[in-house]
């Protein structure tokens, strides 16, 4: 029986409608307590659905299917996975080896757009936005990747070592993922062997035909956390004084979204 899940669905159409009205008419607390609301009613049709599966499957907790979430939740999850910013094809790649549904690059290209002007239109009236990554030296939107507005300033922000740092950090992440999966699939195997052919002491031996089923996902975390150490404490300086700047110099806005050609905007904070 489907009633209650259609009923919730009819309840996060009505208060999406109420949301938009209360933003629209500048009721600022209205809305708060309106999304507040939403999301909770989210949340009780995820556990509708969940309720819907056949009883053959495994039990314990799962998340939504993926192919009905909305695309941006889609974007989050996979960021959230890899804790660290990512270009489109590695989201999509992440989503395709952990989740199900439908996910492509070409439906990225203008969601980080979308996400900038629903923030500027209405900011901060979402628990999270999908955001540019900002190069260390400019400030400006590093070209094609995407990090998440919860996440510090100092982990938004690109220097010297840090797409190395990112690269290792979403390797150690992913690595320890797979692990605690019973059954990771071919997807997800073979993203971790894509990762550990570019990790000294990962398990992939130049030269030798390993394939991802013989990609261990212990030693790919282990040799990507031991290379983590050698360029985190530079990377994090870099990052922190980069992330200083930003904070100083940059308006609410820009701070997630970078400023144009690198030149800090009129409305930028006085420094």
């Amino acid at each position: 029986m489907t009633g209650p899940a259609e009923a919730l669905e009819r309840r996060i159409d009505d208060l999406r409608a109420a949301v938009r009205r209360a933003v629209t008419a500048g009721e600022r607390a209205r809305a708060r307590t309106l999304r507040t609301e939403l999301h909770r009613t989210e949340r009780e049709w995820e556990s509708a659905l969940e309720a819907l599966a056949p009883d053959s499957e495994p039990a314990g907790p799962a998340p939504a299917p993926a192919a009905l979430l909305p695309l941006r939740e889609q974007v989050h999850q996979a960021l959230t996975m890899l804790g660290a910013p990512a270009a489109p094809k590695l989201i999509v790649q992440v989503h395709e080896a952990f989740s199900t549904g439908g996910l492509t690059s070409a439906r990225l290209t203008s969601l980080r757009r979308d996400e900038e002007r629903s923030f500027r239109s209405a900011p901060q009236m979402r628990p999270y936005y999908l955001c540019a990554a900002l190069t260390a030296d400019l400030l400006a939107p590093a070209r094609g990747l995407l990090a998440v507005s919860t996440w510090p300033m100092s982990a938004r922000v690109i220097g010297p070592l840090s797409p190395r740092v990112d690269f290792l950090t979403a390797a150690a992440r992913l690595a320890e993922h797979v692990q605690r999966l019973a059954d990771p699939g071919p997807a997800a195997r073979r993203l971790l062997w894509r990762f550990a052919a570019n990790i000294p002491g990962a398990g992939n031996v130049p030269g030798v035909a390993a394939g991802p089923d013989q990609t261990s996902a212990p030693a790919v975390a282990a040799a990507a956390l031991a290379e983590l150490e050698l360029h985190r404490d530079t990377d994090e300086r870099q990052r922190a004084e980069a992330a200083r700047r930003a904070r100083d110099r940059l308006d609410e806005a820009q701070q997630l979204f970078g400023t144009k050609f690198g030149v800090v905007g009129r409305n930028a904070r006085a420094t």
